[in-house]
């Protein structure tokens, strides 16, 4: 009996073993501070610009209500992923199970999706506000707004729902060990023991389109802004013109040259260790640096969140 006992596993079977960012013991409490710091950094910042999109009617036009849907996008990537690695963090039993596996993928691939659709959206209102500002309400209007947000959404959940399909199918054999810090369908295809070109091709193909599509119509957009501002004479006119992009160039650049990089390419270019840093900064890095990104480029944002602060002190 006690031979037996010895020989069960320490954690179900059915659980996977997520084996971190870092196999140094002596690594894991600064980890557990920064992962922690810049959780708390990015609730505090996108919910805020969340607040101020929702609350403050001068944030009424199109490019804030996609600015608060990205802010809420990038809520609920980080939520969807740190939780988890904190815990794991502190504590030796680093599994989860194959439900919240699948949950976290799914949700993961979901918001990726959806966000890459939604900086396309904002790329073209800032075309239609700089290239054609007398046609502007006309071209953003509200219907139009949602219509973009709903396909946004509805996207990337049909994206998600085709990735959790195959890859719940596929057959995972020997010990679940997924050399990342959260589940991911490219890790989760090469933990299977069974012929997964399928599922690379589809991984390919999608994650293709949802990138390069979206990348395409956003510097489409911005090089017709860019010769439009390179006509406009007043210098004063022109850096308007160009601060209201900025900050959302800024954004599109940490998270497609990341997305690029690690999908957009064979695996074996780079190392696994490479790809958790990568995976780090596009899942925890980037939602945390956009709402500030957007506060301290954007004057609208800074009256409306200093407003927000002060109606709370008087509600205290």
């Amino acid at each position: 009996m006690r031979e037996d006992n010895q020989s069960l596993p320490e954690h179900p079977p059915e659980d996977f073993i997520l084996l971190g960012i870092s196999d140094r013991p002596w690594l894991e409490l600064p980890l557990f501070t920064v992962l922690l710091v810049s959780y708390i950094l990015a609730m505090l910042g996108n919910i805020s610009i969340i607040l101020v999109t929702r609350l403050d009617p001068r944030l009424g036009s199109p490019m804030y209500v996609f600015l608060g849907h990205l802010s809420f996008l990038d809520l609920c990537y980080t939520t969807t992923t740190v939780p988890q690695m904190l815990v794991n963090t502190g504590t030796a039993q680093k599994t989860i199970s194959f439900g919240g596996c699948s949950v976290q993928y799914a949700v993961f691939h979901w918001l990726g999706c959806t966000e890459c659709v939604v900086l396309a959206a904002m790329a073209l209102d800032r075309y239609a506000a700089i290239c054609q500002p007398l046609r502007y309400t006309l071209i953003m209007h509200d219907r139009f707004c949602r219509r973009l947000v709903a396909l946004a959404w509805l996207s990337g959940f049909g994206n998600s729902l085709v990735q959790v399909v195959l890859t719940a199918q596929l057959p995972f054999c020997g010990r679940r060990e997924l050399n990342n810090f959260f589940c991911e369908v490219p890790a989760m295809i090469k933990l299977s023991c069974a012929d997964t070109a399928a599922n690379d091709a589809t991984l390919a193909v999608l994650v293709a389109f949802f990138v390069l599509v979206p990348l395409a119509l956003i510097l489409l957009s911005y090089s017709l802004i860019a010769r439009a501002v390179l006509r406009i004479r007043a210098s004063s006119s022109r850096h308007k013109a160009l601060g209201t992009c900025s900050s959302h160039l800024a954004v599109v650049s940490l998270f497609y040259l990341p997305a690029i990089y690690m999908y957009l390419q064979p695996p074996s270019r780079y190392s696994q260790e490479q790809a958790k840093f990568i995976s780090l900064f596009y899942s925890i890095i980037t939602p945390t640096l956009n709402p500030f990104i957007y506060t301290l480029r954007n004057r609208d944002v800074k009256g409306a969140l200093q407003r927000l602060l002060e109606r709370a002190c008087r509600l205290c």
